[in-house]
């Protein structure tokens, strides 16, 4: 049974060219996150995902030119906004996925001596406003544009093309695990043969099937698009988002952070949260230090609702 196709990570540096705009994306949870991280000067903190750089500005501000910053993002478009917002002789950033810390912390120690450990790591897991407003990229389906939903669209196959390779068994199994869609078994078999037919280039392509295959009364009822977790899934497939999460939580951040180090993730679905509420309960590696998920106040929801569904847990490592 053909699966559908998912990248490895990459490792390749990019040449990083300025972005065509000022960036959108409004960091969330910032003020949360800056307190719960304890920064001091001189800290060593890593930003695994930097988006538009908002979360890393601040983290910069408090650890100040004694510090370093080593920061990552997959998207070349993210990683240019970043540069624009956070630099400095202390100031490492990289084009790439955040399992890649390992490889850069022991090129760091080869060429400068520093030490292989670090003493924060910010998880920001969520996709930005930016790669939502980019209509080339897929992210949204509220604008047409070409079904790619990779964060790097030199990385792999996109959206479109795993679509066509894969089948039916393969992309109901993507849409009940990865978007816990409770139309897999009828989406599915619709899915693949629009693919193999060539009929889902776009995602209109794709929005329009999905519409065109739930019953009426269910479209009416229905409090989200029906297309919002097929998208989900086919994201998360595509950016292999579950393996570099597990990965990150189970082997490359307690081998990263010196004792004492705290790791604070923010997830923005039940999937990625399960994970880090499963990681955090070894308690031979982790001390929880939110039993419960440090939730956005409704002023921030207000002012930027996109952070509605966001979750910050934080941990000590032991």
């Amino acid at each position: 049974m053909a699966n559908i196709p998912s990248p490895g990570a990459t490792s390749s540096s990019a040449t990083v060219s300025a972005p065509a705009a000022k960036a959108v994306h409004v960091p969330v949870l910032l003020r949360e996150v800056i307190q719960h991280l304890q920064l001091s000067p001189g800290l060593r903190v890593v930003d695994g995902t930097l988006g538009a750089g908002g979360h890393s500005r601040e983290i910069f501000k408090k650890i100040g030119d004694t510090g370093e910053l080593l920061g990552f993002d997959r998207d070349p478009m993210m990683l240019a906004h970043a540069t624009k917002a956070v630099s400095g002789s202390n100031v490492v950033l990289h084009h790439g996925s955040y399992v890649e810390l390992g490889d850069l912390l022991e090129r760091r120690a080869i060429e400068t001596g520093s030490s292989r450990q670090v003493d924060r790591i910010l998880l920001d897991l969520g996709y930005s406003s930016d790669q939502l407003a980019d209509r080339t990229r897929g992210f949204s389906f509220q604008e047409d544009g070409p079904l790619d939903l990779r964060f790097s669209t030199g990385e792999g196959l996109s959206a479109a093309d795993c679509l066509a390779q894969a089948d039916e068994a393969a992309i109901i199994h993507a849409l009940q695990t990865y978007g816990e869609e409770p139309n897999a078994l009828r989406l599915g078999p619709v899915l693949a043969q629009a693919a193999r037919a060539g009929k889902l280039r776009t995602t209109s392509d794709l929005v329009h099937t999905v519409e065109s295959s739930i019953p009426a009364a269910q479209l009416r009822s229905a409090e989200k698009h029906p297309a919002t977790r097929v998208f989900q899934a086919l994201r998360i497939q595509v950016n292999a988002e579950l393996e570099h999460v597990e990965r990150m939580l189970g082997e490359i951040a307690p081998a990263a952070l010196a004792p004492s180090g705290l790791l604070a993730v923010i997830t923005f679905h039940s999937l990625e949260d399960r994970l880090a509420k499963l990681a955090f309960k070894q308690t031979d590696i982790w001390e929880e230090l939110t039993p419960k998920p440090i939730a956005p106040t409704p002023a921030e929801v207000r002012f930027n609702p996109r952070s509605r569904s966001a979750k910050l847990r934080v941990a000590r490592r032991r």
